[in-house]
């Protein structure tokens, strides 16, 4: 999918800032039924309709999607996309040990990769030099926030928060704008928990390089 940003601040409701070139490419990676899907669409939202980037999302929807390690993918440039694929991902989103275990070696250096440390016990497959933050993403979402559901509303904002591929506005609009009617408030609280757990792993020293245990 090729999302196309805003024209204007109009249609969009924020104006598009203004910021150095870059391509960032973000693979999110889990369990089929965990949401990455619509993790990664609305992360393109945000980025393009709100934000004002380019963006390229794909998913996969292969034997794996269900049981296994499945993926989403998004590319956000303000630039042209020139390739459409992720190869080498600026950041990975792990919420199964599976998905940890077969896409952390891809992170180029000095990438991040953020783990669901309520699954993602193993961190062995990490490649030297990542930015390696573990969060227990899903036991967050299921005893904070009241729900397992949301727990990839709450790795959203924790890796908006981690990354800076979004802005916080632009990405609340984005969930808000996606989910079922009558869930907003839960999705709501589900962010801004994710945002405040990724705060807390930077304040506490959970972000780290080469640590083979989470």
């Amino acid at each position: 999918m090729i999302v196309e940003p805003a024209a204007d601040g109009a249609r969009a409701g924020v104006a598009p800032k203004a910021r150095q070139a870059r391509r960032l490419e973000i693979r999110l990676a889990g369990t089929g039924g965990q949401g990455q899907i619509l993790a990664a669409i609305i992360l393109a939202d945000a980025a393009a309709l709100y934000d004002g980037f380019n963006v390229v999302q794909t998913q996969d929807y292969g034997p794996e999607s269900r049981g296994g390690a499945s993926k989403a993918e998004v590319i956000i440039t303000d630039g042209e996309v020139d390739y459409p694929k992720v190869t080498r991902p600026d950041a990975l989103l792990a919420m199964s040990q599976q998905a940890f275990t077969r896409y952390a070696p891809a992170v180029r250096e000095d990438g991040l990769i953020l783990a669901d440390t309520t699954w993602v016990k193993d961190a062995s497959a990490a490649p030297t030099g990542v930015r390696l933050v573990g969060i227990p993403l899903t036991a967050i979402a299921r005893d904070e926030v009241g729900k397992a559901l949301v727990a990839n509303v709450v790795a959203l904002g924790a890796l908006a928060a981690l990354t800076g591929a979004v802005s916080r506005e632009a990405l609340e609009r984005a969930v808000l704008a996606r989910v079922p009617k009558g869930t907003e408030e839960l999705n709501r609280r589900a962010l801004e928990a994710g945002y405040l757990a990724a705060g807390a792993a930077r304040e506490s020293g959970g972000e780290r390089r080469d640590a083979a245990r989470l």
